[in-house]
């Protein structure tokens, strides 16, 4: 890994640090051309209480297993925000990379796959090789960041 790797990684462990989950502190950083583009963290969506102002976590209470029933839970994901904030500010982010604290699932990889974006660095794994498969399949490069 590069440099500008490293530098973007801690950025992206930073912006998980603004995470309002309970369970789990994931953020994403899209870079393009060595220039941040967007950045997400895991959170509920605009006017939706996050499990922090709840005082609990839904997928806690419900013993929900990680990597499963991603739909069961008051956040969107770290990338899902951090496209939708590429989109909603009208940012391009066709061939792009994203730097993720977490491994994508297969909902987030979906979407990074129709986003345009050709590289996804990670750092943590996550129970999810269905969406490992999904970006070998899509030719969609992925790289465990390794310090």
């Amino acid at each position: 890994m590069e440099k500008w790797d490293q530098r973007f990684m801690e950025l992206t462990e930073q912006v998980g640090t603004w995470a309002s989950c309970l369970r789990r502190k994931v953020g994403a950083v899209i870079v393009k051309g060595r220039r941040v583009m967007a950045t997400g963290y895991n959170g509920a969506p605009t006017g939706i209480k996050s499990c922090i102002e709840r005082g609990k976590c839904l997928r806690i209470e419900q013993n929900i297993p990680s990597g499963t029933h991603a739909e069961l839970c008051y956040a969107a994901h770290a990338e899902q925000n951090a496209i939708i904030q590429a989109a909603k500010y009208g940012v391009n982010i066709d061939g792009s990379t994203l730097y993720c604290t977490h491994q994508p699932c297969v909902i987030c990889a979906k979407m990074i796959i129709n986003a345009g974006i050709e590289r996804v660095v990670y750092k943590e794994g996550y129970p999810d090789e269905f969406s490992m498969e999904l970006f070998r399949e899509a030719g969609t490069k992925v790289e465990k960041y390794e310090e």
